[in-house]
């Protein structure tokens, strides 16, 4: 009854073992760095909003001159689309899991088992303390042999083009990066809306651009006076100039990521430029594969109930190791002992009292060892000459009687 009641049921996100933050119960998940999300949305909003109040002066002052701006309009409508947009793809590509790899609770069953100590390995299965998996194995993408590495973390063989986020403590299927603009990982379930949200925003940058110019171009006094005098138009200029080389940059280095089928990861550590990348499959493939194809659906179910003692499973193996100091010494678990590692203890260990080693320490507790100073090494299996605290309380409630 008690093991039962230890099992209560808990939503998944509550139990995540990854850094994480979730919201709407469960239903958005965002890396441990989602408030940079605040200053990116202000990064975008705050120039946008500020271009749209100057189209809508524009107009205004068109109108008192009697001059058509109707283009104007939809020069507005069209910023306000692409803030809208940008937003929008921002909020996909940082609110959806991006392809995490549910972890294990143990490690998976090794073909090949040493007969030697592995102590990265003892905490996660404390009944097989020799058991070693080996770091990488090979299976074979579209003909070609690719490593596959072990997670310690996650006890896992990561799948091909996956690897694990230090920021978010999660294995990621087709990680890319972990975008800190974005505050989460990139990977396969959100890479096309990481795309459409950098190349947006170089849209709406060259947007910005150009139309700035077009205000200080229709001043009257010609442009030199029209830079000194709009101010707000020569903020955007500049703003826009500086954002455009950083997301364009991005833009044109992911386009030729998606073209080649790489990953940023995959490019800066493995250089397919110098042999043969397994995935690449044409240009046309490849674009499909990103923008066209699918979006596989999650591998977790944030919000289903789990046990709570499962999902505590790798924390449970790290206390059962912490074991009292009789407990790994004992003449009854020598045997114990002796069994699960195939060691045998001496028999001066096996002849140790224990109980006299346990008295000294517990001798606060209420029982008191006449030898003041036990040796370790004393197995004398004579019965020794020990009161507990019960047979003290007695002795002395029968003195006071007498008296």
């Amino acid at each position: 009854m008690a093991e039962e009641g230890k099992q209560k049921p808990t939503r998944l996100y509550k139990a995540w073992k990854g850094s994480n933050k979730f919201f709407c119960w469960g239903r958005l998940i965002f890396g441990p760095d989602a408030s940079s999300l605040i200053l990116t949305i202000l990064l975008i909003g705050g120039p946008a909003l500020s271009f749209c109040i100057k189209v809508l002066h524009t107009i205004n002052v068109n109108k008192k001159d009697g001059k058509d701006s109707d283009y104007w309009y939809i020069v507005l409508f069209v910023a306000a689309i692409l803030t809208c947009l940008d937003i929008l793809f921002l909020f996909l590509a940082s609110s959806r899991d991006p392809g995490i790899v549910p972890r294990n609770t143990k490690p998976p069953e090794s073909d090949e088992a040493f007969d030697m100590n592995t102590p990265s390995m003892e905490w996660i299965n404390d009944r097989t303390p020799h058991l070693r998996l080996p770091k990488t194995k090979e299976v074979i993408v579209n003909g070609h042999p690719v490593n596959v590495k072990y997670c310690d973390t996650c006890m896992l063989y990561r799948p091909p083009r996956a690897s694990h986020c230090s920021i978010c403590n999660n294995c990621v299927q087709k990680f890319d990066h972990h975008c800190p603009w974005v505050g989460q990982c990139i990977g396969l379930r959100n890479y096309r809306f990481f795309y459409m949200f950098i190349s947006t925003s170089t849209i709406l940058c060259l947007y910005v651009f150009g139309f700035s110019w077009v205000h200080i171009a229709q001043n009257k006094d010609g442009v030199v006076k029209g830079l000194q005098k709009d101010i707000l138009s020569d903020v955007l200029i500049v703003y826009c100039f500086i954002t455009v080389w950083f997301v364009g940059g991005l833009t044109i280095f992911h386009f030729y990521l998606i073209c080649t089928n790489q990953t940023t990861y995959e490019n800066f550590r493995y250089r397919y430029d110098k042999k043969e990348n397994p995935y690449h499959k044409g240009i046309l493939r490849n674009l499909q594969e990103v923008f066209l194809s699918k979006i596989p659906s999650s591998m977790n179910k944030f919000r289903a109930f789990v046990c709570e003692d499962d999902s505590m499973a790798t924390e449970a193996t790290c206390t059962d190791n912490v074991r009292t100091s009789k407990e790994k010494i004992d003449i009854e678990m020598g045997n114990k002992f002796s069994e699960s590692s195939g060691i045998s203890l001496p028999e001066i260990l096996q002849n140790l009292h224990y109980d006299d080693l346990e008295g000294n320490s517990k001798s606060k507790e209420g029982t008191v060892d006449f030898d003041v100073h036990p040796s370790p090494f004393i197995y004398d299996l004579s019965p020794r000459n020990v009161m507990t605290g019960e047979e003290i309380i007695a002795h002395e409630t029968e003195s006071l009687h007498q008296v």
